[in-house]
C-alpha cells in the first residue's frame, strides 16, 4: 500500500440504495409513525376530517425537502475518502462542506432563538459529522458490494461508514481493507 490513497466522488442521493436506506430510517420511520398515529386518531376517516390537512402538510414537507436537496446539493452527496496506515477517513468535499456549515449554523441559530433545542442539537450533531474516521483496529464488520462499488464498514455501536469507490479504485480499496481488517472482523463477506 502506498502511504495514502485519497479520492473524491459524487453519489446521487435518490438513486443510491445505501443513502436511500439511511433516509428511510431517518425520515421514513418517524414520519411513518406520525402518519400511523394520525390515521389511528382519525379512525381512518381521512377525507371527512381535518386529517387530510395534516397528511397534506406532511406530504408538502417531504416534497419541499426533496426540492431543497435537488436545488442546494444538486441531488448529489459529495464525499471524499482517505485510506492510510491508520484507517479510513470520510470527509465532505469543500464546496458541500461550506453549504452544510451554513445550513447547520442556521439550524442551530433558529433552534436557539425559537427555544427548539432539538433543532439546535441536530444542527450541532450534523456539523460535527463533516469528517469521520474509523481506525483499522476498530472495524468489526465489513460488507463488500462490488457491483455498486461500495464497502460498508462497522466498528462500535456508533461507528459506521459507507466507502463509495470509483470503478477504477474499487478493487484496490477492497484489497487494502481485506488485508487490514481480516484479523478482527466477525463478518468479512460480499453483499448478496
Amino acid at each position: 500500500m502506498t502511504d495514502k490513497l485519497q479520492w473524491e466522488i459524487y453519489v446521487p442521493i435518490f438513486k443510491n440504495r445505501y443513502i436511500l436506506r439511511g433516509l428511510g430510517i431517518a425520515i421514513g420511520i418517524p414520519f411513518g409513525i406520525l402518519i400511523a398515529v394520525i390515521l389511528l386518531v382519525s379512525e381512518g376517516n381521512v377525507f371527512d376530517s381535518d386529517t387530510k390537512y395534516a397528511l397534506l402538510l406532511i406530504g408538502a414537507l417531504l416534497l419541499l425537502t426533496f426540492i431543497f436537496i435537488m436545488i442546494v446539493y444538486g441531488g448529489r452527496y459529495a464525499p471524499g475518502f482517505i485510506v492510510d496506515s491508520k484507517g479510513i477517513t470520510n470527509y465532505t468535499q469543500a464546496k458541500q462542506r461550506k453549504k452544510n456549515r451554513i445550513i447547520n449554523s442556521l439550524l442551530i441559530t433558529l433552534g436557539l432563538f425559537s427555544g427548539n433545542m432539538t433543532a439546535a442539537g441536530a444542527g450541532m450533531l450534523a456539523n460535527s459529522r463533516q469528517v469521520l474516521s474509523l481506525k483499522w483496529k476498530h472495524i468489526r464488520k465489513v460488507k463488500y458490494d462490488p457491483q455498486r462499488k461500495v464497502i460498508l464498514l462497522r466498528g462500535g455501536l456508533t461507528e459506521k461508514m459507507a466507502v463509495f469507490c470509483t470503478p477504477e479504485n474499487y478493487t484496490y480499496v477492497e484489497a487494502i481493507i481485506r488485508s487490514k481488517v481480516t484479523h478482527n472482523t466477525s463478518k468479512n463477506r460480499p453483499m448478496p
